[in-house]
């Protein structure tokens, strides 16, 4: 089969990659649509040491389930996405927490598991959602990110009228202040240009250039950038006792000034992985707009070409659609 193969920071787009196989407990899925994200992009630059089949944003159709009887009657044929986390479900924080921090966990196209730009790939069955009925490819591809930006919500209780920033309105950041935006409270996307600022804008989103606000003016900052002049910015603009969400993953060791986070009792946040059943709702009641955010589709064959666009200063989500292939199980 066709898949985006990452090895030693060199992107290929491999024709004879050897077809998963589903075992128990698994299903095989046939991908019908994959998006780029930052942390594929840092992969390629050498971020985590992955050697792989890239990609773990994605939706995709059900052929074949190695499982019950009623679990095959149930899934096959479904539209689905996948949570990306795989976890030995033995431990105690698999237990306890999920697979999310398992110390021995896999994920999807970025640690110990291949991702989603090929024609198929293997997940397990507890791992599946379906997608709600009119919720086309091109807004459930979004599903993973989506509930990352949710994932905020999850940790952090955003108190009534808390003034809260988004530092990079890109592919993330704009899903980032459309959910906060849903909390009632003033949610202002900072960019560094005001090009930047013009998707915001149109989304309804309020905008402002990070540069031109004073110190101490946010009491909750989400830094979304992934560099190291985001969180700069973000520690300038956060108040005393307030808090900084960190969203980014990036391949790099940031200098970072950490006076201010002592002094004025900083709460600095790790935010990852989300739960998908709320952004599947959220999508299925069109609360959400994805469609601007879509730059463009390749298919899977031109993925280098693609991936060069997304590395593209304000680009946000370029698509990867796989050829439509006969099915593994004919």
């Amino acid at each position: 089969m066709h898949a985006v193969y990452l090895k030693n920071g060199r992107l290929t787009v491999r024709t004879d990659y050897p077809p998963p196989v589903a075992q128990p407990g698994e299903a095989l899925l046939r991908v019908r649509l994959a998006g780029i994200c930052a942390t594929d992009l840092e992969l390629v630059k050498g971020y985590a040491g992955f050697t792989g089949v890239l990609g773990h944003e994605f939706v995709a159709e059900v052929v074949a389930v190695n499982g019950s009887e009623e679990e095959q009657a149930w899934w096959n044929g479904r539209s689905v996405v996948s949570s990306i986390n795989i976890g030995c479900g033995q431990c105690a924080i698999c237990q306890q927490d999920g697979s999310e921090h398992c110390p021995n966990r896999q994920a999807l196209g970025i640690h110990g598991r291949d991702g989603a730009f090929a024609d198929y790939l293997t997940v397990p069955i507890a791992n599946l959602h379906e997608v709600p009925a009119g919720v086309a490819d091109e807004a459930a591809v979004f599903t993973e990110p989506l509930a990352a930006a949710l994932r905020i919500r999850e940790q952090v209780v955003v108190g009534p009228g808390e003034k809260t920033a988004v530092i990079g309105p890109g592919r993330l950041g704009l899903l980032v202040g459309q959910v906060l935006a849903l909390t009632g409270n003033e949610v202002i996307m900072l960019g560094r240009s005001q090009s930047s600022l013009v998707m915001p804008a149109q989304l309804g989103l309020a905008t402002a250039l990070a540069d031109d606000l004073p110190d101490d003016s946010f009491g909750l900052v989400v830094e979304v950038t992934g560099n190291e002049a985001g969180f700069a910015q973000a520690l300038r603009l956060v108040r005393p006792q307030g808090t900084i969400i960190l969203k980014s993953t990036f391949h790099g060791l940031p200098r970072v000034d950490l006076t201010k986070l002592v002094v004025s009792e900083i709460k600095v946040v790790g935010s990852r992985c989300g739960s998908f059943a709320p952004a599947l709702r959220l999508l299925a009641n069109h609360a959400i707009a994805t469609t601007p955010l879509i730059d463009a589709t390749y298919p899977l064959t031109e993925a280098q070409a693609a991936f060069t666009h997304a590395a593209q200063p304000g680009v946000r989500k370029i698509l990867l659609r796989p050829a439509t292939f006969s099915s593994l199980t004919d």
